[in-house]
């Protein structure tokens, strides 16, 4: 005992006593300050002492006599404008009867800044894995670098699912991280301080961009993102007011703009409702899947969306749900609405079917993401369709007098549907594909004369695994030191089993590779994925999509961060 504090004055450190006697187990922590001091001269600068009494003490990190613990901490983005946003999830596995929860405290001590947390406090679910917010242990807390929550909560055995929420400051950062971790564990026999299995994680903070019954509307899917010439963010997105269904069905096209770099977003405005068309109702007058494109030498913005008149309980992509030809109630149409203002004001709806659509054609409808513009100014919006034959093809269609008229080119007709255009530096063109074969991989195919004639890429069907969704696929110019890197961007659900692991992956090469280093999971939960990515600024690209804690999340990301290759 003498030795032992004698080396903490000479190394300044904290020290741990333990002792047990008539089956009580004691444990002091202690720090002294100070050099050339007599250990019993009664000059003790700094004394800390702890000391927990129970039948047993010795605190492990997972496992004791009477408790099994697990920690998770779920990798999502946490978000303005949700209630609830889980951290940590604790299970606590009781082994024995009467076992009381008395207390669970948590450190915060690697958020970026306290301040962008409102609250925090602890939910119970029994023994179900799913969160809800149904029971609460303790009290709601203030952040702080170190939490505790205090209570009596009577564990049954098996069993028990707790979890640390926060709701965020309507102002925090999109550019912070929070991290929380869970430090102790006391019941009324034992204290566990569990093992942090990511012990430098932190969540991201993003934005509740559109939730359940946001407006009175059902569900909100389909949101495309693009950046006007003025730097205003606009998504574009499925507006699904009586339930979450595909069409038919009563869905208008929704419109949000930011004019801060998705910090905050403008009230929703309904920009393409064919109301009861034709006297027939909204459920089958729906417009869906909506497409933008932003002109660069003009800042005009066009969003293209397909519209169904009748033909109740069918779908475009299904036998029934269009039909060669052109006449509304026929065939699917292509509609165009258009902005001159910076996204702030909208023509009516103008109808495009017979000016696009080969009439042989069962279907042709814009692709649900935003268009690009070549060097001279061409506009090159994705579309899809299925030919004559029922064959889903995708490709592009084009625009050299500022979309006024428009020219589709040659379908790629190989189970390809949702796509997104990007330029290569030799002029061509990438276009990048879902594929909705049993496969799992996107198809990439180039043209070289302007969509004329289509070629597989050595990566199509082979690379980007996919589980049959929507992704995005863009060009940022990256100018660093005067020097200009040309990054091509996909994201989608990295998944071939499911919508999950929603992911931001970085080629420095043009498509050719996808090193993982530069792979950023943003969700890993499940969602509807659709995701659509769009520049922010010079060092910033903004990504919205549907994910496991939204309807549609926005995320902003540094591309030093993506570069750097960090990890959350």
């Amino acid at each position: 005992m003498n030795r032992l504090f004698k080396s903490a004055l000479r190394n300044d450190q904290v020290c741990r006593f333990r002792r047990r006697a008539g089956g009580i187990a004691f444990t002091v922590d202690f720090r002294l300050l100070g050099s050339g001091l007599s250990l019993f001269s009664g000059l003790v600068l700094s004394l800390i002492c702890t000391w927990s009494i129970g039948p047993s003490l010795a605190a492990n990190p997972l496992s004791t006599e009477t408790l099994q613990v697990e920690i998770e901490r779920p990798i999502h983005p946490i978000l303005i404008r949700n209630d609830y946003n889980t951290l940590v999830k604790i299970k606590i596995r009781a082994l024995q009867k009467e076992v009381f929860l008395h207390s669970l405290k948590f450190s915060l001590r690697g958020t970026d800044d306290l301040k962008d947390i409102d609250s925090l406090q602890i939910l119970s679910t029994g023994d179900q894995e799913q969160f809800s917010a149904t029971s609460h242990f303790g009290d709601a807390q203030s952040p702080a670098l170190d939490v505790t929550f205090r209570g009596s909560f009577r564990l049954r055995q098996g069993d028990n699912l707790f979890w640390l929420s926060c709701r965020l400051n309507e102002k925090a950062s999109l550019d912070h991280r929070i991290d929380a971790s869970c430090v102790r564990i006391e019941t009324q026999k034992e204290v566990v301080i569990p093992r942090d299995k990511k012990p430098r994680f932190q969540n991201r903070i993003g934005v509740a961009l559109r939730r359940h019954y946001d407006d009175g509307i059902h569900t909100y899917r389909i949101p495309v993102l693009a950046t006007t010439t003025r730097g205003t963010l606009l998504v574009a997105c499925d507006a699904r007011r009586r339930r979450s269904k595909d069409l038919q069905e009563d869905i208008d096209i929704g419109l949000l703009r930011s004019v801060d770099g998705g910090q905050t977003w403008e009230p929703q405005k309904i920009i393409m409702d064919m109301h009861e068309f034709g006297g027939l109702p909204q459920e089958q007058n729906g417009c869906s899947d909506p497409g933008i494109i932003v002109d660069p030498a003009t800042g005009e913005i066009f969003v293209f969306a397909v519209w169904t008149w009748g033909k109740p309980g069918t779908h475009q992509w299904l036998v029934g749900g269009s039909d060669p030809g052109f006449e509304v109630g026929t065939t699917s149409q292509f509609m165009m609405v258009r902005s001159q203002d910076d996204g702030k004001t909208w023509t009516e709806p103008v109808n495009l079917t017979r000016k696009l659509k080969l009439e042989k054609w069962i279907l042709f409808v814009p692709s649900p993401q935003q268009g690009t513009a070549l060097e001279d100014g061409t506009l090159v919006m994705p579309v899809q369709g299925r030919d004559e034959q029922d064959r889903h093809f995708s490709t592009i269609m084009l625009s050299s007098d500022h979309g006024t008229t428009w020219s589709v080119r040659t379908p790629y007709p190989h189970n390809n549907t949702e796509c997104q255009a990007a330029r290569l530096d030799n002029g061509s063109i990438m276009l990048n594909c879902r594929n909705d074969s049993s496969k799992k991989f996107r198809t990439i195919i180039v043209t070289s004369d302007l969509g004329k004639t289509w070629e597989p890429h050595a990566t199509s069907d082979n690379t980007l695994i996919e589980p049959g969704c929507n992704g995005s696929f863009y060009r940022f110019d990256w100018v660093q030191e005067e020097k200009t890197q040309d990054l091509f961007i996909f994201a989608n659900p990295h998944s071939q089993a499911g919508r999950t692991h929603h992911t931001i992956q970085v080629s420095l090469d043009e498509g050719n590779t996808w090193p993982q280093e530069y792979h950023l999971l943003l969700d890993e939960g499940r969602g509807r994925g659709y995701p659509s990515v769009s520049r922010i600024d010079g060092q910033h690209l903004g990504i919205v999509y549907e994910g496991s804690q939204a309807d549609l999340h926005f995320e902003r990301i540094s591309l030093d961060e993506l570069m750097a290759g960090r990890r959350r």
